[in-house]
């Protein structure tokens, strides 16, 4: 298949200490039957960039708010806060507000401002009712929820549907995500064995996870006839075996959990006068990669959006949506599609060797045309390009809207370009800078953080621990970086890991430092130039 648009990888660190402080977090009465005996995991959710919100309704022919000026940002259920961290850190001229209902995970949200020094985020440790009870609250443009609707109870959710409709503006924007049927129904049975196994078994969070996936594994080995008449699910359980534990236990663990039918979201949300605008995961709004010919047919004969995305979620067995609703949808006109594009800058975020040359959908993998891609991945491999630059060079140009529009959404959606701010990076770039600093001196102690903030996309940028510990170096002007950075791993215990091997001598480590380094230097770092990291 071949269609007519197309990380720098790191090898891992392995920590020799098997517990953390967040093994002795007690779950109280508090808690409502929230996992939060272990806190959640250090994501970054680029979905919830502003820019993206905003790229993301325009690919879908949606107007959008302009999050290029200042506006107001909510995050409920915020975890860890690092999203809505570094997102403050890279829009200074948004003002962030995000709210847990976990003290532990609050606290660190608070140090990490803190020591970043951003001004224009405030976390609030409230449940949901006690953060929509709030008077001190401003009205927002953008409110999002990362997961937690599947998570809560179905009070929890009326709460937030309230809230939403208190305090989403007119024209507003509401990012959700969710587990989704179809595609949870066969799995659903093994997150309920899981869950009951646990709960018959005394212990420690991560004891009773470890037992319920020996258990599970156990079963599956004396073939029983679940996993036989599911196929995958052998597979699923593999690969939650690889998964992160933090994640498993609130993923898997909560005493409430739903999976919805995308209308039954759509439903409760139309409560707070919200309509569905986009999905928010780029490649899957491109339906040539996504759906056959006939399947296009048959959904394009669908009236009702709401119907048709739940019928579309049965086509490719949908088990997770990050959608995209709006108090007030408006489609953009054919005469306004151009001038929302030219609002637009855009960027390459890793080296044109880590391109791909092919995009995977539903359908399967798909050859991106050289003759389409090379050209766009040149001209942005030089810096930010507007979108009237970009389609002004004659290569480009002579492809024509269309292809070059689908191309840069195929590209974004990939996640190896990434929609740009307009206007001066100097305010964005002070900010950037001190919590991009504020990150590499946490890598001192603990490799949980790996995303540094770019004021070029007012967003996250994926790295990796030895790659903070190198920046770190490089900042204080460290002659030899391989050696600052061993020294650190010692002190922490830790050791390199190539091809699944950890290396255990400090020959091993050095030479595999030194390799790194080239990497550093000719690959990753003029990557952060362009963004405005470095």
């Amino acid at each position: 298949m071949t269609f007519g648009s197309d990380a720098v990888g790191v090898q891992g660190l392995v920590a020799a200490r098997a517990t953390s402080r967040e093994d002795f977090n007690v779950a109280t009465s508090w808690t409502g039957g929230y996992m939060a005996e272990i806190n959640y995991t250090y994501g970054f959710y680029r979905e919830l960039t502003p820019a993206m919100l905003q790229f993301a309704m325009l690919a879908a022919g949606m107007r959008a708010p302009s999050f290029a000026q200042p506006r107001t940002y909510c995050e409920l259920g915020c975890g860890q806060g690092l999203t809505a961290n570094l997102l403050a850190a890279a829009n200074p001229h948004i003002d962030f507000h995000a709210t847990d209902f976990n003290p532990g995970q609050i606290a660190g949200a608070q140090d990490l401002a803190a020591a970043a020094g951003t001004p224009n985020i405030r976390f609030y440790e409230d449940s949901f009712a006690e953060f929509a009870a709030r008077s001190d609250l401003p009205d927002f443009d953008a409110i999002s929820l990362h997961g937690i609707y599947s998570w809560i109870s179905t009070e929890n959710r009326h709460v937030i549907v309230d809230f939403i409709r208190k305090r989403l503006k007119p024209g507003g924007v509401v990012y959700i995500s969710y587990n989704a049927l179809p595609g949870w129904s066969a799995a659903a049975p093994l997150r309920r064995l899981f869950v009951d196994h646990a709960a018959t078994h005394g212990g420690a969070a991560l004891n009773r996870i470890e037992q319920a996936l020996t258990f599970a594994e156990g079963l599956d080995k004396m073939d029983a006839r679940y996993f036989r008449a599911n196929p995958g699910m052998s597979e699923r359980l593999d690969k939650v075996k690889g998964l992160q534990r933090a994640y498993l236990l609130h993923e898997y663990m909560n005493k409430d959990w739903t999976p919805f039918y995308h209308s039954d979201v759509a439903g409760e949300l139309a409560e707070a006068k919200l309509a569905f605008a986009a999905n928010a995961t780029i490649l899957e709004q491109i339906d040539a990669i996504n759906l056959t010919g006939d399947q296009q047919q048959f959904l394009a004969g669908i009236p009702d959006i709401s119907y048709r995305e739940t019928l579309r979620d049965y086509i490719i067995n949908q088990q997770f949506r990050r959608d995209i609703f709006a108090k007030g949808v408006f489609p953009l006109r054919q005469t306004e599609v151009l001038g929302a594009w030219e609002e637009f800058s855009f960027v390459l975020s890793v080296d044109l060797t880590d391109v791909p040359r092919a995009v995977k959908g539903n359908l399967g993998e798909g050859n991106l045309q050289p003759e389409i891609y090379d050209p766009i991945k040149a001209r942005l491999a030089s810096g930010p390009v507007t979108w009237t630059d970009l389609v002004q060079a004659p290569e480009i140009a002579a492809l024509g809207f269309p292809r070059i529009m689908q191309a840069m959404a195929i590209l974004i959606g990939s996640n190896v370009v990434q929609p740009c701010l307009p206007g001066d990076m100097a305010a964005r770039r002070s900010q950037t800078d001190a919590f991009n600093l504020a990150v590499m001196e946490r890598a001192r102690l603990s490799s949980d953080i790996v995303y540094l903030a770019s004021p070029v996309t007012g967003g996250g940028i994926p790295t990796d621990h030895v790659t903070l510990l190198f920046l770190l170096a490089r900042r204080n002007n460290v002659t030899d970086l391989p050696a600052f950075v061993f020294d650190i791993l010692v002190r922490n215990n830790q050791r390199l890991v190539r091809e699944g091997k950890t290396l255990q001598a400090e020959a091993e480590n050095m030479e595999e430092l030194q390799k790194r380094l080239i990497s550093f230097k000719n690959i990753q770092v003029p990557i952060f130039e362009r963004l405005g990291i470095v």
